[in-house]
Order: structure tokens, then sequence, then C-alpha cells
């Protein structure tokens, strides 16, 4: 998702603070009497920097709204501590056909909605159905693409939505049926895009539902209250009707939204926080304090190169222009500087620790470098592109870059401002520093010249990262297109899917053509978070890929 997933997503450009105010700060006023009040009680605050998009799980594209989607709505699987996917709706591991193509799931009989209704592989049906039917414009549908039978078919209206590959046998029997073998099945299963909807509750609320935390119903182990669909607060309350209730310690955790790294810093020294998320400076004042943790991810940070802006070419669409900047920014000083919270510098789209060489068990990443040459900083390669680039677009060319308002993507932007004016004489870089819905409307929309972005894995597969750039594809936004490139992806998703080292192949190819052949998109780092957290706050599940975090396991020691 931009995680983005990240998925989405999922699916951007965040530093998710985390604030969990409960027994005190990060000082020694946790052992005031108003804490140990808090710790029985079971609440905690979070901070987050944006406000959720939607909480509709077929149209989620952003690590926020998949992260409270993730507290309140449960699908077959969930994830669980080092990203280990348990077992949520699904009462058992599924019955698999020998072709591994059919998975038959028997479901809880104890699952319920929280207006008593039961969930039912009816739930299952219904909402993936939406989430493929053209109708709904899911910018996910992608994810069932290759993947659910007939799903291709049906997003490219050349079949009903009724003849996709997923059925309810019974109530509580769930039949579907793949195209292919998927190695990485059970990370869709534990997706957003993934998880049910009540089909009598959504039919009965119409246009309003999911708009407010009124006009939806939960299954998972908290419940969404005082959500506006546009607020900077809300509020996660334990779901008494969930299945796994008397494991559920948390009583409610209170959310707001805020964007200043200093505001949260300041609630933590003050005792009324018990962690937070680090920007550059912090990050570097707080590096040896005791209560500082570091939680890698499986999130690429990058620019998008748009080729085509309300009808008409961008100077990006000049390959030169594209390769001059992908070599005339310094990403190791930028990982160092401007982010210094354990955040690397990269090359490639898809990050380290995310899949590795079927027969030698090799990292992606290291096999990529072995076979291509990255473009990576290199100001005289820069310079000399962007000459040739200037023979077609001119020697004074305009760009604007698009990012988020918050302070760390303002001082970013400027970073990016500074190194490629610099670099590349002739160039203006024009700063639009925008709230998070506005930027993600604007990308959706392929509003924007040049866009500071990121994506977070959805799933374990290369796959994840190297899709959203086909021609034509929902989530890249760049008019980008490039016939080969299309021809790998679509090989691994059909005639190479079940010749594991074929597709592995293929994803290295592909992503030489993204980055290296055609500088489609320019990497900069693979993000890490740095936390100052309060050790009393006790199994909160921070996530690789998929969501955030978790609460469903927290609790407050």
């Amino acid at each position: 998702m931009k995680k983005l997933k990240v998925s989405a997503v999922m699916a951007i450009v965040l530093i998710v603070g985390l604030v969990l105010a409960a027994c005190g700060g990060g000082n020694s006023s946790s052992d005031s009497k108003d804490s140990a009040k808090k710790d029985k009680e079971q609440t905690i605050n979070l901070l987050e920097s944006a406000q959720i998009a939607t909480m509709d799980t077929v149209m989620s594209t952003d690590v926020v709204s998949g992260t409270a989607m993730d507290q309140v709505i449960e699908g077959l699987y969930s994830l669980g501590k080092d990203d280990k996917f348990e077992l949520g709706v699904a009462a058992e591991e599924p019955t698999i056909s020998k072709d591994n193509k059919t998975y038959t799931f028997k479901l809880r009989d104890d699952a319920k909605w929280s207006n008593g209704d039961d969930v039912t592989a009816n739930d299952f049906v219904f909402a993936w159905r939406k989430a493929v039917n053209p109708d709904t414009g899911a910018q996910y549908a992608y994810m069932f693409d290759g993947v659910i039978e007939n799903a291709s078919d049906i997003m490219t209206k050349k079949k009903g939505v009724d003849t996709l590959g997923v059925k309810a046998v019974d109530d509580k029997t769930l039949e579907v049926q793949l195209e292919r073998p998927i190695t990485y099945i059970k990370s869709l299963f534990a997706f957003v895009t993934f998880k049910p909807q009540n089909k009598k509750f959504v039919k009965e609320q119409g246009k309003n539902y999911a708009k407010t935390s009124e006009n939806l119903i939960y299954n998972g182990p908290f419940t969404l209250k005082d959500w506006d669909g546009n607020g900077d607060t809300w509020e996660y309350v334990k779901n008494d009707k969930y299945w796994g209730a008397k494991d559920v310690k948390l009583k409610n955790a209170k959310i707001n939204v805020v964007k200043q790294p200093s505001t949260g810093i300041n609630l933590y020294t003050k005792g009324e926080a018990d962690a937070v998320n680090l920007s550059a400076e912090y990050a570097k004042q707080y590096a040896k304090d005791k209560n500082r943790i570091s939680v890698p991810q499986a999130s690429v940070f990058y620019l998008k190169f748009n080729q085509k802006r309300d009808g008409k070419e961008t100077p990006l669409a000049n390959e030169h222009a594209r390769k001059a900047i992908a070599q005339a920014f310094n990403k190791e000083a930028y990982a160092k500087q401007i982010l210094a919270n354990g955040s690397v510098a990269v090359d490639q789209q898809v990050p380290e620790g995310l899949a590795a060489n079927p027969k030698t068990g090799e990292d992606f990443t290291k096999s990529a470098a072995a076979a291509n040459k990255y473009l990576t900083y290199d100001v005289e390669a820069a310079q000399k592109e962007w000459k040739e680039a200037q023979k077609e677009i001119g020697d004074k060319v305009t760009i604007e870059l698009l990012s988020d308002d918050t302070d760390n993507a303002k001082s970013s932007s400027q970073y990016m401002k500074d190194q490629l004016e610099k670099n590349l004489p002739g160039l203006t870089l024009s700063l639009k520093n925008v709230p998070f819905n506005n930027r993600v409307d604007l990308d959706s929309k392929s509003n924007f010249d040049m866009e500071l972005s990121g994506w977070g894995a959805d799933y374990q597969d290369p796959m994840t990262f190297l899709d959203l750039y086909v021609t034509g594809g929902s989530n890249a936004n760049i008019n980008y297109s490039n016939k080969e490139y299309d021809a790998l992806i679509n090989a691994n998703k059909t005639t190479d899917a079940a010749d594991p080292q074929k597709r592995w192949e293929n994803f290295i190819k592909a992503q030489d053509i993204l980055i290296n052949q055609d500088a489609a998109i320019a990497p900069i780092y693979q993000r890490s978070l740095s936390i100052l957290q309060n050790p009393a706050i006790k199994d909160m599940y921070r996530h690789n890929f998929g969501s955030d975090y978790s609460l469903k396991a927290a609790y407050i020691k």
C-alpha cells in the first residue's frame, strides 16, 4: 500500500508519528497517580501525521487509512508479531487443491460485525466483486489482476463481476479460485483490499457508506469512534463483539493528527506522551537515548517523473532530463543529514529484505546490483545528460515539485531544490507543499510535474513495487509506458508464474528498464523510523509491510 501499503498502501511520502500517552510521558512522571490510573484504564493516545483519506476498504490507497482499517476491520488473516500471519476471520488454514489454485476457507462461527450480524463468506464475495468492478474505480483493483480467476476480464469489462473466482459455498465456507499458483497469496489475504464488507449494511447506507464512523460497522478488535470524515481526531474503542475480545487489553486509543515533530517532542518531554517519531534534528539529539528504537521498513521513497500533465508533455517527457535529475542530488547526504533516522540511500525501487533468490537465498537488491549498473549520484554524468536535455527543451526550465506540507517534507523539498538548481544550471524547481489528502488527489489526477513520493510493500514479492508501472496502471500516475517492461511483468503473472527463477530474472530486467534505461522514477531512500518510546508500552507490533502497526495485542504494563 502506499504504506504506503500501503498500500497500499498502502500507496506516499509520510513520516508517521506515534504518541502513546498512558502511564505518563517518557520521564519520571510515569510514576504519578494520574499515570497509574491511566495504566489501569488501558487508554493510549496515538499521533498521526495525516488525516484518514477513506474508510472504504476497496478505496484505500494510503498508509494512514490502511492502518486505521487494520485496527477495526479484519480479513481472513492479520499480521502479528514479527510480521507473522495470524488467522483472522478464517477459523483454520485453508484446504488447498493439488494444483495450488483453489483455496477453501472455513470461517469462524463467532466472527461478528459490531451490529451483531455474522461475518459470512458472502461478505468477502461482495467486497471483492466491488473492488474489481470497473464502475467502483478502486485503484487497488489491480491487486486482483492475474490473481483471482477472471479478475482481469472483469476489470476490462469482458466478463461480469459475478464471474470472479470467489464464492460462498455456505455462510461459513469461502472458496477462492486463483488464476495461477501464487507464493505470496497469504500476504494478499491479509491485505486491506481483501477485507470483507457487509452487503446489507453497505446498501442501507448508500452514498453515505464509510463517510463517517457512524456510517460503518466493524468486525476487528476495535471500532472507530468520532471520525467525521475530515477531522484531525478519532478514536479506536475495544469491540466487545470481536471474536477475540477477551484477549484485547486496550480499552481505547485516541488519535490526533499533528504535523510538526516539535509538537510530539514537547508532549514526550512534558510527560504527556509515551512515544514519538523523531525527525532529523531530534533523531540526532536522542541518538543515544535508551528508549530510542529503530524500525526498518520495506518502504522506498523516490522522485516520480510525470511525463504528461493536462494533456501536454512536461519537461520530464524528455529522457535526458529525467536521467539528469536522477543523478544530480546527493542521496547519501540526504539520508544522513535531512532524515538522520536510520533510513539509507538506495538506487533501486525494490527494498532490501523483501525478497530472496529462490535458489541462492541472495537478497533481491544484491542480485540486481550484480546484474546492472544503477543510476546514482554523479554530477558530471548528470550535467552531461542535462546539456542534451536543454538542446530539446530549452536552456531555462521550470519544474514543479509536489510534496506534503509537513516539516520533514518541506525540508526534503528544499534540499532537492538546492541540489538540483546547483547541479543543473538553468533549472528552476518550484515547490508545492500541500496537505496529504490534497497531494493524494493531485497525484491521482496526474496533476504534477515531479513528486516526492513513497511506496511500502503490500506483500512479500517484488511485484508489489514493480507492478505499479505497467501501462495504464492505476497508482503510478506518471504517464509512463514501455512494452518490454509490460511484457516482463505480465509474464510473471502468467507464463512464468510457476517458474520462481524465471520470475526472479524477469523482475531484475524490469527494474533495470524502469530505473536505468528509462529513468521513469529516481529512488532516494529506504525508510527506517526512529522512535522514542516509554518501555511500559508492550506488544504494539510495527510491520515491515502492509499497515504501519497493529494494536490488537498492545497493552500498558
